[in-house]
């Protein structure tokens, strides 16, 4: 369910500006990916994932990978439990698209703009493909912020995903957990220097 992953993808709006042969690095430190869930009806939670990587190279290839090791959902037990039954222990996802950064090398700084990307979250074996919007804000002639316009809601199903939520259900004696997840991103890259 942590599919949410996939809304980091679109990260991949990085600007390039007059520098168009170089490539774009996500800073982990300031960069947050995060995805909601509901249990139990309408008890709401945000949880997140600590340790994001990530470039976009200077043909609008975007590679971002998730350490799925770094879940966060406040509580260890359920951190350790999403990573074994909900991730099958698997290292990382990744998510994958390409822009055309002839676009997004025309702002300026200060300036913004929403960019529609296609993208594909890999975790575990599946692969989703996803479409969303991205807001992207030119912060400097080195700096970009990039987030998703609306939030992204992927699917545990076609994630791959939904017998681990049926096992966090049954350990947590919980009467349901919703298989829809909302996922926000905040990525913020910097050119090579």
């Amino acid at each position: 369910m942590k599919l949410l992953f996939k809304t980091i993808t679109i990260a991949s709006a990085f600007v390039a500006g007059p520098v168009l042969a170089a490539d774009w690095t996500l800073n982990p430190d300031t960069s947050h990916l995060a995805y909601g869930t509901v249990k139990i009806d309408d008890v709401g939670e945000v949880n997140s994932f600590t340790n994001l990587s990530g470039h976009v190279s200077d043909d609008g290839k975007v590679t971002i990978d998730i350490d799925l090791s770094s879940v966060e959902t406040n509580i260890d037990i359920r951190n350790e439990r999403m990573i074994e039954y909900v991730f099958r222990k698997a290292s990382r996802a990744t998510l994958t698209a390409e822009i055309d950064m002839d676009e997004v090398t025309k702002l300026d700084v200060g300036a913004s703009n929403t960019f529609e990307v296609d993208a594909k979250l890999a975790l575990a074996g599946t692969e989703v493909e996803f479409h969303t919007g991205m807001f992207i804000l030119r912060l400097a002639d080195d700096a970009v912020m990039v987030s998703t316009n609306d939030m992204v809601f992927i699917s545990t199903e076609d994630a791959g995903v939904s017998a681990g939520v049926d096992k966090l259900m049954e350990l947590a004696q919980l009467p349901s957990i919703t298989r829809t997840v909302p996922v926000t991103a905040r990525l913020m890259f910097s050119l090579d220097s």
